[in-house]
């Protein structure tokens, strides 16, 4: 993780985000299923967003990071590590905004996100599995290309939150809400979308 001192993040971030993206993010559907709600007793809403832009949220904070850079830092160029959704979600976002992206990805990578994110026009370096961030610190050295870290990174954090601002736009309040968790950024952002909009509601990761 990043040691360096960093400020609090806060719900008004997720806020702004939210303007920086609309009309560059899809705002994707939420969906119901009488099933499952009386299955559980409860109703549930499912936020889709497999069916934002790469077909994953990744898209929403990789694009809100490389938009907040300086001109500097957009005309050096950016790398991420990542052998999928990130990948291609830093590679969009780089072609949209005219910045040259590298993306380190695993030699286990699978072919579509390969596919897909070179497809998007970021040049690929492949590395070994564990080696990934070590490669990406000395692309940053030679290169001075910014690090778009796939979770540990503020603006990457906020503009996963602006996935849960939608769904509270879209359904109001909520009781809980369940996130998947990996690196940890979408429920972080999560959670500060909702200590912004809810008085009550639980964030569970899982």
């Amino acid at each position: 993780m990043n040691q360096e001192k960093r400020s609090v993040l806060t719900p008004e971030q997720v806020g702004e985000a939210m303007a920086r993206l609309r009309g560059v993010v899809n705002q994707t559907p939420v969906m119901r299923s009488r099933t499952v709600n009386e299955m559980t007793g409860a109703q549930i809403h499912f936020k889709c967003e497999n069916f934002q832009r790469i077909g994953a949220f990744k898209f929403r904070g990789a694009y809100n990071a490389i938009s907040q850079l300086s001109e500097a830092q957009k005309e050096a160029g950016v790398v991420t590590h990542s052998s999928g959704n990130h990948a291609q979600g830093v590679a969009l976002a780089s072609q949209l905004l005219g910045v040259k992206a590298t993306i380190v990805m695993p030699h286990n990578a699978p072919a579509v996100k390969l596919e897909a994110t070179a497809g998007y026009g970021a040049t690929i370096v492949r590395a070994d599995a564990f080696e990934r961030e070590k490669v990406s610190a000395a692309l940053v050295a030679e290169h001075g290309y910014t690090l778009i870290h796939p979770y540990d990174n503020d603006e990457v954090i906020i503009g996963q939150g602006t996935a849960a601002w939608e769904l509270f736009d879209e359904v109001g309040e909520l009781d809980l809400l369940f996130v998947p968790v990996g690196g940890g950024g979408l429920i972080s952002g999560t959670a500060l979308a909702a200590a912004g909009l809810s008085q009550s509601c639980k964030v569970i990761g899982g």
